[in-house]
């Protein structure tokens, strides 16, 4: 028995399949940026976090306190954060300041971290 569909179910499908023509699919990121933007930034957060967990070393952890060490790995990696800050946003303070913010909280991670396991 052949399959009968109705005029208004090919008419909706039709109009479905037509909206989404111009849609280019993977264009636009979950958080409303181009995919390129997002791998971007995506890219410089790894770089970021792999030169932290490179330079956690006891050379580059001498300090008084632990945030005075955080501040001090988040400075050894600075130029990834500007890297990370151009990938994020354009010149937008906020954001820039949030990034450093993040910085100085991953590297605290990354001091605790590594104070407990050696």
């Amino acid at each position: 028995m052949p399959m009968v569909i109705s005029v208004p179910c090919r008419a909706a499908a039709l109009t479905l399949v037509t909206a989404c023509d111009g849609f280019r699919a993977g264009y636009v990121s979950a958080g409303g940026a181009p995919v390129a933007t997002a791998r971007g930034i995506d890219q410089a957060y790894a770089e970021h976090d792999a030169c932290l967990a490179r330079s956690a070393t006891e050379r580059a952890l001498a300090g008084a306190s632990v945030h005075a060490r955080a501040q001090a790995l988040a400075l050894i990696c600075s130029s990834y954060t500007d890297r990370l800050i151009t990938a994020s946003s354009h010149d937008d303070a906020a954001v820039a300041s949030a990034i450093r913010d993040d910085t100085e909280f991953r590297a605290l991670g990354v001091v605790l971290t590594t104070l407990i396991a050696n």
